[in-house]
């Protein structure tokens, strides 16, 4: 009999899937997380079960107003820019475009939250990246969003562009910006972050480990949302992306 919580069972399937290159199908009923808590805690079954701590977080929002929901990301799916990737480990390798930040300080549990004049002035660093969306589930995208949540927010790799000092008045709900896959331009009609200036998601993430007991540490790779879509790849190739005033950022398919 497995005496595992459904999260820890949940956890383990998804990291025996990932390892073997084998998407879940259907599961039991009582695997699949009933609220927000079983999901998170499922994230954080991930990283304990592949014995890997959390590099960064990525985090978003569906609306410039709506709720704000992340996932930690494993430190050994963090990427220097021009790294390589095997597209038969990140099914449906979605492609996306998106602007990172590091905090220069930690944030420690209290008795109250955090102020976002608080958060923002712990804003060291930005960078472009770019995030490879993948799903441990064959029936992806028709998933329940909170087992989405707890697949790591389907995650598959960040590539991390180089830091630069965080700049106040850069234009971040409406950059400039490309991105390429060998050399044709993927970047749809419309680009916008569609929580809008993704700074706003930030006092989120450190409220939501200090309201838990838990340090929000300096240094984390903290990524905020795509501003081109999802892009599915269906072969290998060069991808480039650049969003003006930063660093490029890019990977090869293979």
């Amino acid at each position: 009999m497995n005496t595992a919580s459904p999260p820890s069972r949940l956890a383990q399937l998804i990291v025996d899937a990932q390892r073997e290159r084998s998407p879940l199908g259907e599961l039991d009923a009582d695997l699949y997380p009933a609220d927000f808590a079983s999901a998170y805690l499922t994230q954080q079954e991930i990283l304990r079960l592949r014995g890997v701590e959390a590099g960064g977080w990525k985090i978003g929002s569906k609306s410039t107003t709506g709720p704000i929901q992340g996932s930690p990301l494993p430190r050994d799916c963090l990427f220097a820019s021009a790294s390589q990737f095997d597209r038969g480990a990140y099914a449906p390798v979605g492609l996306e475009l998106e602007i990172a930040f590091r905090f220069n300080r930690a944030f420690s549990p209290r008795d109250h939250d955090y102020s976002d004049e608080e958060v923002m002035a712990g804003v060291g660093e930005m960078a472009a990246t770019i995030e490879i969306v993948a799903s441990r589930f064959a029936a992806w995208p028709k998933i329940e969003p909170l087992t989405q949540l707890a697949d790591l927010l389907n995650h598959g790799a960040l590539v991390v562009g180089e830091f630069v000092p965080y700049e106040e008045h850069f234009p971040f709900a409406h950059p400039a910006l490309e991105l390429t896959l060998n050399g044709d331009s993927i970047v749809p009609a419309a680009v916008a972050n569609p929580a809008g200036d993704p700074r706003r998601l930030l006092p989120w993430l450190v409220n939501h480990h200090t309201r838990q007991g838990l340090t929000l540490p300096q240094g984390l790779v903290i990524t905020t949302g795509s501003f081109t879509g999802m892009f599915l790849a269906e072969g290998p190739g060069e991808l480039s992306g650049q969003i003006r005033g930063l660093p490029p950022v890019s990977l090869s398919l293979i």
